[in-house]
């Protein structure tokens, strides 16, 4: 029996919208960002379990694919995840998808970036913001494999950022493979976002720790591909704009990291999207400069934005247990995939 899950839902969380007021135990974007990756209730059901299988790529690599082990009905909508930078079926997000998935009684996957699911790729590349034509090529997977289930996409941050740049690059041909697409706390411009995580806090907290795990997997790529990039210069890369200098934009065909950050931006291509989209940008999230965030001209008729005033990245801790402690990050995901059902 599925449960009422707004019984649950703290003050100001509707699941129609998402009119989030953060709990006064939050205040500001950083703290509403770490307290619901570190501390926050990720899930209200059984932890999901997951289910591996390992594609093949048309290149000759591979990416990994987690399922949820939990029932859905035959039909049933199946909704896709891609994680963010350095994310996996791991992330307090994708649990929280998971858990929401499962009282919902939908199929859920996370197919992960290549190098993501723990065990580095084959190829001399890895992943990146605007991979659009990995995300085409994974959702046409899925919708192939599965006609009988609508199928449904979201995007948290980097996958975000992809999901929406793949609708625009798509246009109306979106609309045979997906119902709706959804992105969550995405740097839709790029060159904002990789300026912003680059100064003073932002610096001193985030940027070390994306870059904690991906130098090493940088690393153990140059083992693969000896010469592939320079040693000692990744090694030396202070922020992710060196960093992607260096390692992301020559891996994937881009100048450098200027010209990555403008050709992989999905903003741009906002107001060609012609699938139901949502566009979830919190006004004090860290990574997301406000003056960045698309105004509904630039978005086009197709594009839903939500750009409450607060929640941090990916954040959105809400009250639950006493006193409101440690609370949970269910609402986002109620909010943004019941907006997604109503498109099935």
């Amino acid at each position: 029996m599925k449960r009422d899950d707004t019984a649950w839902m703290g003050p100001g969380i509707r699941a129609e919208g998402f009119d989030y007021r953060p709990p006064w135990w939050v205040p500001g974007g950083n703290v509403q960002t770490l307290w619901a990756a570190l501390a926050a209730r990720r899930h209200f059901g059984p932890a999901p379990r997951w289910q591996r299988s390992r594609w093949t790529t048309p290149d000759g690599d591979f990416i990994d694919v987690d399922r949820a082990d939990h029932p859905s009905a035959p039909g049933a909508p199946l909704l896709v995840l891609f994680h963010g930078l350095e994310g996996s079926s791991s992330s307090q997000y994708a649990v929280a998808f998971a858990d929401f998935a499962a009282a919902r009684g939908l199929a859920l996957a996370v197919p992960h970036f290549r190098g993501c699911s723990g065990e580095l790729n084959l190829a001399p590349r890895a992943y990146h913001s605007g991979d659009f034509l990995e995300v085409d090529w994974v959702l046409k997977r899925f919708a192939h494999e599965h006609p009988d289930r609508p199928l449904i996409a979201a995007g948290v941050s980097l996958g975000g950022n992809a999901l929406l740049r793949w609708a625009g690059e798509m246009g109306a041909e979106a609309c045979a493979v997906v119902r709706a697409v959804a992105a969550v706390c995405s740097p839709l411009d790029l060159a904002a976002g990789g300026h912003a995580i680059g100064r003073g806090f932002n610096r001193l907290v985030y940027t070390r720790m994306f870059l904690s795990t991906m130098v090493p997997k940088a690393l153990k790529k140059l083992e693969q591909y000896p010469g592939l990039f320079d040693r000692e210069a990744l090694l030396a890369a202070r922020d992710l704009y060196e960093f992607d200098n260096l390692f992301t934009a020559p891996l994937h065909g881009f100048r450098n990291t200027d010209d990555y950050w403008s050709r992989a931006s999905a903003k741009p291509l906002l107001s060609g999207i012609r699938v139901p989209a949502l566009a979830l940008n919190a006004r004090n999230d860290p990574f997301v400069p406000p003056a960045s965030l698309p105004t509904a001209r630039e978005a086009g008729p197709c594009v839903t934005l939500w750009q409450p005033g607060a929640g941090g990245h990916v954040g959105f801790p809400a009250p639950y247990g006493h006193l409101g402690l440690p609370g949970h990050v269910r609402a986002m995901p109620e909010a943004v995939g019941g907006w997604l059902l109503q498109h099935t």
